[in-house]
C-alpha cells in the first residue's frame, strides 16, 4: 500500500487550501484514515480523522471549525479542506491509514493505530 498525498504549498494567512492523498491499494474503503501535521520543531499530531465509512470524523481542538476531512471511496482518496488558515498551521501534513480494517479509535489515536503513511505534503501560511 502507497499513500501518495498532495496539494500542499504557500499560502497567506485567511486563506484556504485542499491536500489529498490517494491510497493505491484496493481496500481503501474498509480503512479509516487520518491526517497528521509535524511542524518544525514539534511532534507529530493527529489534526483529524475518519471512519472507514465516513460515519464518524475526529477533529483536534485546533483545528474545529476551520478543517473539514472527507474521502472519496471512488478515488481511493481522503482530503483535508483547510479554511481560515493560521501562520501556526504551518506543518508537513501527513495521511496515514489505520492499521487495520474497521478500526477506528478517533480521539484517542496514537501514531501506532496507524501503520500506513504518506510522504507529507508542506504547508506553508504566511502573516
Amino acid at each position: 500500500v502507497q499513500l501518495q498525498a498532495s496539494g500542499g504549498g504557500l499560502v497567506q494567512a485567511g486563506g484556504s487550501l485542499r491536500v489529498s492523498c490517494v491510497d493505491s491499494g484496493r481496500t481503501f474503503s474498509r480503512y479509516s484514515m487520518g491526517w497528521w501535521r509535524q511542524a518544525p520543531g514539534k511532534g507529530r499530531e493527529l489534526v483529524t480523522a475518519i471512519k472507514w465509512d465516513g460515519g464518524r470524523t475526529y477533529y483536534d481542538d485546533s483545528v474545529k471549525g476551520r478543517f473539514a476531512i472527507s474521502r472519496d471511496d471512488a478515488k481511493n482518496t481522503v482530503y483535508l479542506h483547510m479554511n481560515s488558515l493560521k501562520p501556526e498551521d504551518t506543518a508537513v501534513y501527513y495521511c496515514a491509514r489505520s492499521k487495520a480494517p474497521y478500526y477506528y479509535t478517533a480521539g484517542g489515536s496514537a501514531e501506532t493505530d496507524f501503520s500506513s503513511w504518506g510522504q507529507g505534503t508542506l504547508v506553508t501560511v504566511s502573516s
